[in-house]
């Protein structure tokens, strides 16, 4: 069992079930899937992008990542339906817990100039989405195999019911909120 979902058994649960006075353990909040999304507009015009993007998400999360298709076509932005536009990976489980003990006791400490993760990014439902401005922050990595620095996507999902509550859960499990 890695060390998160430990924290969590031990720690959050009976810290959570006596702060907001649940009546039935399956009350409390959890953590149903961490969501890790890059998006690329220059893959329209190079399909290799796609290709490496995968490849480095697939190293922060540990686990293969996916293809994204656009759904609309886009003249605008010469876009055309079902080419590859980014790439996703969905964690749950051991990964789930594995990926966000490394973001929070590794990666966001590497952020230059950081004072914390921004409280805004609740959506009024329990669950929290953050973006990142490069991928080097990951120990994974290697900056000179970098052929582009991107940003991310990392999304929580919970089954908190309110902000507060999951707000809560994430402070608990070591989320470092701006103060």
């Amino acid at each position: 069992m890695s060390r998160m979902k430990e924290i969590y058994k031990n720690e959050v649960a009976p810290a959570l079930m006596t702060k907001f006075a649940y009546k039935s353990t399956m009350q409390i909040p959890r953590f149903n899937k961490i969501v890790i999304n890059v998006g690329a507009g220059d893959a329209k015009d190079n399909s290799k992008v796609i290709d490496k993007i995968v490849e480095e998400i697939s190293m922060i999360a540990g686990q293969k990542a996916v293809p994204t298709y656009a759904r609309k076509s886009v003249a605008n932005f010469k876009l055309r339906e079902g080419v590859k536009i980014g790439a996703k990976v969905t964690l749950r489980g051991e990964r789930m817990y594995e990926f966000m003990d490394r973001l929070f006791t590794f990666a966001l400490p590497r952020v230059r100039d950081f004072k914390g993760i921004n409280a805004n990014g609740f959506d009024g439902r329990g669950n929290y989405s953050m973006g990142l401005k490069e991928q080097l922050i990951f120990p994974e990595i290697e900056y000179d195999k970098v052929d582009k620095i991107r940003g991310m996507d990392i999304t929580f999902v919970t089954t908190a019911t309110t902000d507060e509550e999951a707000k809560e859960l994430l402070t608990l499990m070591g989320a470092p909120f701006a103060k």
